[in-house]
């Protein structure tokens, strides 16, 4: 009898641990705003061909970023990743450009820009300012496609399947079997 109500005592204490993450988790899923690094591509212009040429450079910066993406741990560690990697972004847009017939080149940095609310399946980014990656392909002054880049929002659901685990339920999961 001890050790059933000792049992019962610890599924009550995980139930009540797990409401209360589920209950305090934030419009930002639970994190601060300042640990995104969000991604910006800007079109040259607004013109057919420059917008489509954009997403094809998006889909090329993607397939090179997500292995950088997916080994970091934090925002400071993906923010070194791409500095140190800048050069080898740019590198996929201008080739991509040029395989396109577009030789305007690109330029990448990390900065600190406005971005408007956006939601991104459960989690909702609130306007405001965010460091982010920000490519602008040529001028730079056509329409853009943004994202979030750490934690890869974007990235792993479009390029991988990603299975989300929760602790507290492996543990009761494990408590049972």
């Amino acid at each position: 009898m001890k050790n059933f109500c000792i049992t019962i005592s610890v599924f009550f204490i995980i139930i009540a641990a797990a409401a209360a993450v589920f209950l305090g988790k934030t419009e930002s899923g639970g994190r601060d705003a300042a640990e995104y690094l969000r991604i910006h591509v800007r079109a040259n212009s607004n013109s057919a061909d420059d917008q489509n040429v954009k997403y094809i450079v998006k889909d090329a910066v993607v397939r090179f970023i997500t292995p950088l993406a997916a080994q970091c741990n934090g925002k400071s560690e993906a923010v070194a990743l791409i500095n140190a990697n800048i050069d080898g972004i740019e590198n996929v847009c201008r080739q991509t450009l040029e395989q396109n017939g577009f030789y305007y080149g690109a330029n990448a940095e990390i900065r600190r820009e406005e971005f408007p609310t956006r939601v991104y399946g459960d989690v909702t980014l609130e306007s405001g300012d965010y460091d982010a990656l920000i490519i602008e392909l040529g001028e730079g002054s056509g329409d853009n496609w943004w994202c979030v880049l750490y934690p890869p929002l974007c990235f792993t659901s479009a390029t991988q399947d990603v299975t989300y685990r929760s602790l507290i339920a492996d543990i009761i999961a494990d408590f049972f079997d």
